[in-house]
């Protein structure tokens, strides 16, 4: 039998077909906040002063950023996860601490990836107030970074519902270091391929690359 948590995960991916309206805790999930360790230091721009339409899901290049713990002692591992607003694509970093420099580090070196084309795939980032994103404003010169409201995670509502499905293979209090980089890139390959109701029946991965191909065709960059 499927449990609750899962069957909410399910309807928000689009894989049932149901709406979330037929759900009537759905509403009460989506409020429920999340604690996190709140940095009191001013980190940058709030997501209030993001710009309208990047709610609306039709621009691609927009993303959010979370990390996601195992068992909670200083030795252990730790993955960041980063999804694009558009095609819900859900990438996932093994990284060894939730501290800003290793953040820092793995979120350049993605960014970077997109070489010439890091304006146009890196449109946005919003996070949450999380000590391990104090740095994130130090990206400012290459992408707008925004954070969420303390307590308000249902502001990064696509990002904290792909956890909640990655914690299908990875359980809550289960240790990251007992999984390989191999190991976590299948599970997100899972939930990259996986077709979506709310995106047509199509896979977050093709939309994905779609855009891509789209950005990358406009001048021959590979």
């Amino acid at each position: 039998m499927v449990c609750t948590k899962t069957l909410y995960n399910y309807v928000e991916l689009g894989i049932l077909n149901i709406k979330n309206t037929d759900l009537p805790q759905r509403l009460k999930r989506l409020q429920k906040s999340t604690r996190i360790r709140i940095n009191k230091r001013k980190l940058g721009k709030s997501i209030s002063q993001r710009p309208k339409h990047i709610e609306h899901r039709k621009e691609f290049g927009h993303w959010e950023i979370d990390t996601v713990i195992g068992k909670k002692t200083s030795d252990q591992d730790v993955l960041l996860t980063i999804i694009e607003r558009k095609s819900r694509y859900y990438k996932v970093i093994k990284i060894d601490s939730k501290s800003s420099k290793p953040v820092n580090d793995a979120l350049l070196d993605y960014i970077m990836e997109s070489k010439t084309k890091v304006a146009e795939v890196f449109k946005s980032i919003t996070s949450d107030n999380g000590s391990e994103f104090s740095g994130l404003s130090d990206f400012e010169s290459l992408v707008a970074v925004y954070f969420c409201h303390p307590y308000s995670s249902f502001e990064r509502g696509s990002n904290e519902i792909h956890n909640g499905i990655l914690r299908q293979f990875i359980p809550k209090g289960r240790s990251i270091n007992d999984f390989s980089e191999d190991e976590i890139m299948y599970f997100v390959d899972i939930i990259n391929a996986k077709p979506r109701k709310n995106l047509g029946y199509r896979t977050p991965e093709g939309i994905f690359d779609e855009e891509m191909d789209k950005i990358y065709s406009t001048s021959g960059v590979a």
